[in-house]
């Protein structure tokens, strides 16, 4: 099996190791190269696969069969985030995702996390069982958010966004993309610090797709080394995203090649975890970037 092959998290009792990714009650290690976030849309709309999973079932059986291929961490989502999605209700959101999350509940072994912005559901999934928060809005969204995550210890990733799903793609602009960025990031860290949440907690997430164009996410990429001097983890979610399709065509076989390329490139650059769709064919790609580059290619990236 290709968990067999490669296994990017290493989950531990303990912190005893550096970097990791502190939840509740075990850690993540991420200095075996970058762990595999496997997307878990149940949502009726999402830009990549809405509909595909709605089903509880389905997306149950979709959880299981990640992990098999490698993924670290299962992302659960409600909400789609695409470009101009329509909001969704508290409710509408809890009923999708806290029964499957239940569900996976001591199914998987990989921590499950909850990408959502309002903290009555992220509440609800932790109660039902996730471990970590995924938030697009840097924990802007919903002033209790902090608070949730405070009391309950667990891991958080805060993610940049221009405007909101509604507006994001409007008009992006920036002078320099990196560097407003990183002082974005820099901010939401020292919030999180500010309400309690322990440094050893915090991922960030560059945000790519979320209010850029497709230059802006390519100078992200480039310069995606200069998030590690956050000193946290940091997440790279570009799976399947426009800026994909527009270098490789609108295909979605193409977009998950296309996604395979700037994974190993972010691997490369020392990024720690990687979200994507196609969780078995990332995995296989890594392995084989892992086994094959010479042995100072990225010593000197983390």
């Amino acid at each position: 099996m290709l968990r067999d092959l490669y296994r990017g998290a290493f989950f531990l009792s303990e912190p005893i190791m550096s970097p990791i990714w502190k939840l509740p009650e075990r850690s993540i290690a991420l200095d075996h190269g970058p762990v595999v976030m496997g997307i878990l849309n149940v949502t009726p709309d999402s830009f990549s696969d809405g509909g595909r999973l709605a089903d509880c079932t389905a997306a149950v059986d979709a959880a299981l069969a990640m992990e098999d291929a490698g993924a670290g961490i299962i992302d659960i989502g409600g909400e789609s985030t695409r470009p101009y999605a329509p909001a969704v209700d508290a409710d509408e959101e809890l009923q999708r995702v806290v029964p499957v999350i239940q569900r996976l509940r001591g199914r998987l072994a990989c921590p499950i996390s909850i990408d959502t912005s309002k903290a009555v559901v992220a509440q609800a999934a932790i109660d039902a069982g996730a471990e970590i928060i995924n938030d697009v809005t840097g924990l802007q969204g919903d002033p209790q958010m902090f608070d949730v995550a405070a009391r309950n210890k667990v891991a958080i990733c805060a993610m940049h966004m221009q405007g909101s799903p509604q507006t994001m793609q409007d008009n992006p602009h920036y002078d320099d993309v990196v560097r407003e960025i990183y002082q974005y990031l820099e901010a939401r860290k020292q919030q999180c610090l500010a309400h309690g949440i322990d440094s050893q907690r915090i991922c960030l997430d560059p945000g790519i797709g979320f209010g850029k164009t497709h230059q802006h996410n390519i100078a992200l990429l480039q310069g995606a080394a200069e998030f590690l001097k956050l000193g946290v983890p940091i997440l790279i979610g570009h799976s399947r995203k426009g800026f994909i399709g527009k270098l490789t065509g609108d295909d979605l076989t193409l977009r998950d090649a296309g996604t395979v390329g700037v994974s190993l490139a972010m691997a490369a650059a020392g990024m720690h975890i990687l979200r994507v769709h196609n969780v078995a064919m990332t995995v296989a790609a890594l392995k084989l970037f892992q086994q094959s580059r010479p042995p100072h290619a990225i010593e000197g990236a983390r």
